[in-house]
Formats: C-alpha cells, structure tokens, sequence
C-alpha cells in the first residue's frame, strides 16, 4: 500500500474526477458513506454525535455524514466553524442537502458558542482536512482546545484537524488528539512517526475506489506493508526438500552473564525454518546453548567470557562457508569483540544482520561501515541509530536520516519502534502494520534478529527477508498479547507464538 504525499493525494481525487468520471460532490458522497459504514460497526445509534464541520471539503464531508447518519437515526448535532467569509461549493451542497432533513445546524463564531461535550457523546472531527497550510488560530484553536479537553470519543475524518500530512508541525501548534482517524483509501505518512501518535490514535483506511490506476503510476519512496502482502512473500517448501534446502546459519552470540540473548536468537531463528544452525559462544555457555538449544550445533569460542574470532577448537572456520551470518545479541563491546567483527565483515561477501552491540561497535568505528557487505539487514532502535548517524531535530528529519544511511552505505536498515521503518538501498521506506507496545521489553530485538538470519539463510532476497521477518516478529507479538497480555510479555512468548502460515 502506498503512502502519497499531499499534492499527489489532490491530484488523485481530481484523477479520479476526470477519469472515472465522477462528479466532486458524489466522491464526496461516497467518502462520507464508506465513513458512515466503519462509524456504524463502532458506534451503536443511541450514542448522541456532534459532529464539527469546517468551510471546506473536509466539513462538507462532515454535512454528509450527519445527513447520512440521522438517515440511520442516529441522534446527531452539527455545528459550523466560521473562521472564514465563504464556503466551498461541495459544502454549500451538502449543507442544502442536510437542511432538508433537520434545521439544527448551528454555527460557531465566538468562544460562547461552543457546546458542552459530554462523556457518553461521539464527537466526529471534520473541521480542517488535508488542505491544511498553515497553523490554526482564532475560533478554530477554540474549538479544538474544548474537543482535546473533553471527555468524550472523538473520531477524525480522513485526519486530525491541524496535523499536517507530511511535514512536521510546529511545537505549538493546536492539533485534534483523536481517539479514531477513519482516513480514504490510503494511510498518510504522519500516521507512520511517533511524534504525531496523540494526534492520530487508531487509524483505519476505508476504501472509496479512487483511481487504481494512479495509486499504481505513482511514484513514492513510502509504502506500508499489509498483511496479504507480506504472506505473499512467503515461499511454499517442496515435498522432497530436506535440511540442506534451507540453509545453514551461523548466530555470534553471547557474552559471559548474556548468554539468554544467543538462546533467544537460536530459538527463534530455528522456529524460522533455517535448516541448519551453528552458534558461536564463549565457552561458558557451550553448556547452556547444549541444554536449552538441542537442536542447535554449538561452536565454543576459544575464551571462555567473549567472542574473540571465528574458531570451532582452536582452527579457523571461514564464515563464507554458511548460508547467512548474524551478529550482535548480548556480544559486548571489548578490542576482542570489535577484532571478531572487522574479521567477519573483512571475510564474508553475502548479507549478513547486525543487531545489539555489533550495531554500537559499528557507530564506535564507523570506518567500517563503507566495508559491509551490500544489503546487509541493520536493525537499531532510535538510539542505536542515533549513534550511527547524529541526532534528529523531529522525526521527518530522522526519516529523511534513514533514507540516507541506507542509500549511502548499500544497506537494509529496520529501525524498529512502532510501524517500524524498513529503509532500502533505494531509498524506499517500508512500514510495518504488525506488533503492539509488549515487544517493548529485553529481548525481542535478539528473536528478530534470528528470524532474519534464518530468511537470509534459506535464500531470500535481503530485503523481502526484513519485511517478511519483521512483519512475521510483530505478527507473533500480536498473538503473544492477545494470550498474554501486552504487559506480561517476554521475548519467549513472541517466539512460541511464530506461525509461518
């Protein structure tokens, strides 16, 4: 699914427009009742609505609405913003057409017009919609500030009045802190970034049949990754297949007390149908690895407290020799450590994943970037990818930062956190529609890491690996908290819950 900018967002309703073709004001009409249809399966008829509607498209689509919905005999108030002299055509239809079922239309002006909201009522949010230039001021920042200060549901059309589509706003600016965002056809960039989380809420896309053949010729580096897309990524085994078919993996691991993070990452990359697993330990947790990971084969480092090279009994294993390679979970960060990394990147040409302190060795030595091997899967959090590049000013910046970073080095970079950002050696930018807040604990990042390393090694393109392995990590920690709940999970749960169906 494609995330658009705001000019192509314009030039697809009028694509639409012209090439169906459709009258504006019955777009318009289709808009409201794909929203009416989502309101109704949320909403029962006996919750009061007030509905607030600006002087453009967005309160047009806000008089439909409230047409439609007393057409359902929903009990709806409508009340009328003016913070301008005119209406827009699409508006004055829809309001003739609304005062021909009720005349309780009521208009804002001053601060004193403003009702009372109360905690059983809906209120639907159609002042400003994608059209917004400029910060909001005058009544409009009233109104707001009255709706973010009530008790009450409040649902924006399409998006939050005052936030922009895809810039960042100003630190003061006065935005709807919606509970829902019903938005059309596609998800909007400002969706994707956590500092525009309040403003958004729950957000779902309902479809009002704008012009497929646009959406397809339009050019974006934002994509947002569904569910059907990611299965479709998914490959079918052959009957006569057998362990060599899938690959065989090596996992560098572990360091002396943070021995748990290789077993994370081995379990998890064994439940992604690696056919083969090698870890390498320290040698103090040859034990631990042998008991808790019997399916794994395990390769004792010669030092019994770190990784020092890549050694199985003193004799060098080239790492050329395995199908994929993943660094990084609970490694640490000695001379030896950082002598084990440059080893491996010197000696290996295929991808290879880097998580954890593998990650802060790189942002500690950061010549040694230019010598990963192309498409290799990067996978920090904010701050890990703070300390690979610099630190952002908001979080367009910080996208702007990613795109970069993976343009510049040839690499894959997952930058996890909410809708997590994929960024490709193109410059494109994949968000993931998967997981919830209880992957927010110690080692999830370990278990993502062995997901990818088990793609990579049954031979996945680098980058349909990230977004399959990062939508299958997400998909599990959704099914974890629906059994555990999102507090009490822990990064085991997300492995017993990986399903690759």
């Amino acid at each position: 699914m494609k995330i658009l900018s705001v000019d192509q967002i314009k030039a697809l309703d009028k694509a639409t427009i012209q090439n169906e073709p459709i009258a504006p004001i019955n777009l318009m009409e289709r808009a409201a009742l794909a929203f009416v249809d989502w309101f109704a399966d949320q909403f029962p008829s006996t919750k009061p609505t007030k509905i607030f509607c600006g002087l453009g498209n967005n309160g047009g689509d806000g008089l439909a609405i409230a047409r439609l919905l007393l057409e359902r005999s929903y009990s709806v108030e409508v009340y009328v913003v003016r913070y301008a002299p005119r209406e827009s055509d699409d508006f004055m239809h829809n309001h003739r057409r609304l005062k021909l079922l009720t005349e309780n239309v009521k208009y804002i002006e001053f601060s004193q017009d403003i009702p009372a909201l109360r905690h059983t009522e809906v209120i639907i949010d159609a002042i400003l919609g994608s059209g917004l230039s400029r910060p909001v001021d005058g009544i409009v920042k009233h109104v707001i500030e009255t709706i973010n200060r009530a008790p009450a549901t409040v649902v924006s059309v399409d998006i939050a009045s005052g936030l922009q589509v895809d810039q960042p706003n100003n630190p003061d600016d006065v935005i709807i802190e919606p509970d829902y965002t019903v938005t059309f056809q596609l998800p909007k960039l400002a969706f994707m970034l956590p500092q525009n989380g309040r403003y958004v809420g729950q957000w779902s896309v309902v479809d009002i049949t704008l012009s497929k053949r646009f959406i397809d010729q339009a050019r974006t580096p934002y994509y947002y990754t569904q569910p059907n897309e990611a299965r479709l990524l998914l490959r079918k085994r052959d009957r006569f297949s057998h362990k060599g078919s899938f690959g065989h993996a090596l996992l560098l691991a572990g360091s002396y007390g943070k021995i748990g993070a290789a077993v994370l990452a081995s379990r998890a990359c064994l439940r992604s149908g690696v056919g083969l697993l090698t870890v390498q330990v320290p040698r103090s947790g040859y034990g631990i690895i042998q008991t808790a990971v019997p399916e794994a084969m395990c390769q004792p480092d010669i030092d019994d407290d770190k990784l020092t090279g890549i050694r199985h009994s003193g004799n060098n294993t080239s790492p050329t020799e395995f199908a994929a390679v993943g660094v990084g979970p609970g490694i640490g960060k000695t001379p030896e450590t950082l002598a084990m990394l440059k080893e491996l990147i010197s000696g290996v040409k295929k991808p290879i994943v880097v998580d954890a302190d593998a990650l802060n060795l790189l942002a500690e030595n950061k010549s040694l970037l230019a010598k990963l091997p192309v498409s290799s899967i990067l996978t920090p959090h904010p701050k890990e990818f703070e300390r690979l590049t610099r630190k952002w000013s908001d979080d367009y910046e910080r996208l702007d930062l990613l795109r970069e970073f993976a343009q510049k080095h040839r690499v894959i970079v997952v930058l996890k956190g909410a809708y997590s950002a994929i960024a490709t050696p193109e410059g494109d930018v994949h968000f993931n529609s998967t997981g919830n807040p209880g992957l927010s604990t110690g080692g999830t990042g370990d278990v993502l890491t062995g997901i990818l390393t088990a793609l990579l090694a049954q031979g996945y393109d680098p980058v349909e690996a990230a977004v399959l392995g990062v939508f299958a990590h997400g998909l599990a920690g959704d099914k974890a908290a629906e059994q555990r709940g999102a507090i009490g999970m822990v990064a085991s749960d997300v492995i017993d819950a990986l399903r690759w169906e």
